[in-house]
Order: C-alpha cells, then sequence, then structure tokens
C-alpha cells in the first residue's frame, strides 16, 4: 500500500493543561481510525505557570488565586466537565492535590523525542496527572512515566538531577510566546498553519481526509 507522505503536526501544550488532554484525546481517537495518517507528531514546550515554585502550590490554592474564588474556580472547569462526561474521557479532577511546575515534565517530553516517545510520554504525563491525580512535578513520579516507556530509568533519574536541558527547555517555551501562542493546546501544520482548542475527533478526520487527497 502507498505510504502517505508525513507532514509536522507541533502541539504546543502543557501537561496541566486539561484542554490539551482533552484535544489530544480527540486527535488520537481519529488517528485511531486512519490506517495511514500524515502526521510526524511532535511536542512543544509551553507553560501555563512558568514561574511556579519548584515544588508547586496546593490545588486548591492556585484555582481559587487564578479564578478569583471557589466559585470562579468551578465555573472556569464547567466546559472541561461537559467534554469529560460527553465524550466519556477518564479525568478525576477530585485525585489532583497539587499545581506542579511543569518544567521537568517539559524535559522529559525533550528527550523522549531523540527516542521517538514523544507520544508515549505525553500520554503517560496525562493519565498520571488527570486519572491518577499524581504530582508530575515530582522526579519519581517522571523516573516511573519514563520507566514505562520504556527509557533507561536510571540515565533519567541522573538527568532530571541535573541541569541538563533547562535553559533549552526554557527557549522553547519564550520562542512559543515570541511566535504569538498565547493558549494551548495550539496546534501547528507544516510550520504555518496554527490552530487553537481541543477539536473535535470529526474535524481531525475531515481534516486528514482533505490532507491526503492532496498528496
Amino acid at each position: 500500500m502507498h505510504k502517505v507522505r508525513s507532514i509536522s503536526l507541533e502541539i504546543f501544550s502543557d501537561p496541566i493543561c486539561p484542554w490539551c488532554y482533552i484535544g489530544y484525546t480527540y486527535l488520537e481517537r481519529a488517528l485511531q481510525q486512519v490506517a495511514d495518517h500524515p502526521f510526524d507528531i511532535q511536542w512543544r514546550t509551553f507553560q501555563l505557570n512558568p514561574d511556579m515554585p519548584a515544588d508547586g502550590v496546593d490545588r486548591q490554592t492556585y484555582l481559587v488565586e487564578k479564578f478569583s474564588g471557589p466559585l470562579g474556580a468551578s465555573n472556569a472547569y464547567a466546559g472541561v466537565r461537559k467534554h469529560v462526561l460527553e465524550s466519556k474521557i477518564a479525568m478525576n479532577l477530585s485525585k489532583i492535590q497539587r499545581t506542579p511546575n511543569t518544567l521537568n515534565a517539559h524535559r522529559l517530553l525533550f528527550w523522549a523525542a531523540h527516542e521517538s516517545k514523544q507520544n508515549e510520554i505525553a500520554n503517560g504525563l496525562f493519565e498520571a496527572y488527570f486519572v491518577e491525580g499524581r504530582d508530575i512535578g515530582r522526579d519519581e513520579v517522571l523516573v516511573e512515566i519514563a520507566n514505562k516507556a520504556g527509557f533507561d530509568f536510571i540515565l533519567i533519574k541522573r538527568l532530571l538531577a541535573s541541569d541538563c536541558d533547562v535553559e533549552l527547555v526554557s527557549q522553547q517555551h519564550e520562542s512559543a510566546h515570541n511566535l504569538g501562542i498565547q493558549s494551548v493546546p495550539t496546534f501547528v501544520l507544516s510550520k504555518k498553519h496554527g490552530f487553537s482548542g481541543a477539536q473535535p475527533t470529526e474535524k481531525w478526520l475531515r481534516l486528514i481526509e482533505a490532507i491526503t487527497k492532496d498528496m
């Protein structure tokens, strides 16, 4: 069968962003329905809270401060809860106790690119945070995610304990802002066509069909 030529699909995302998790779930569902999709998926750094303390903050404190009180926090997640229920996406927000600094999670995603395992790591981060309520700012959690994806966990543990690629990953975050990206998820096709938000599976299927027709 003819192999479809690949095109880059960059995903600017933060693993603590619920819309990023929802959006990637929709994309995955589309890809599972296509035998030979055209996308070369590349995950890019975007931190929602680049100034977050290294050990994170209490989740409820964070939400109340970010959304101007408990009611604002609840309203802000109304859309998330609606999508989760309607689309049967696994998410247990009540399990999340801390909002982490995601720099190290992004470092892990950055390293995963060298092994072509970014999707596995992204899924591992989303599942750990949104389903299991784990603190993905903690090295031991990241090492476990890496181990499940088939990485040398001893090497990852050593890398996380160092400052390896901290500056480079931080520069990726700044580059995203320089490109005009202000919210996530943002998807960029072929380095030039960008769109933001959690796109429904049906839209991805139509896009894939349109792209493959032109190839």
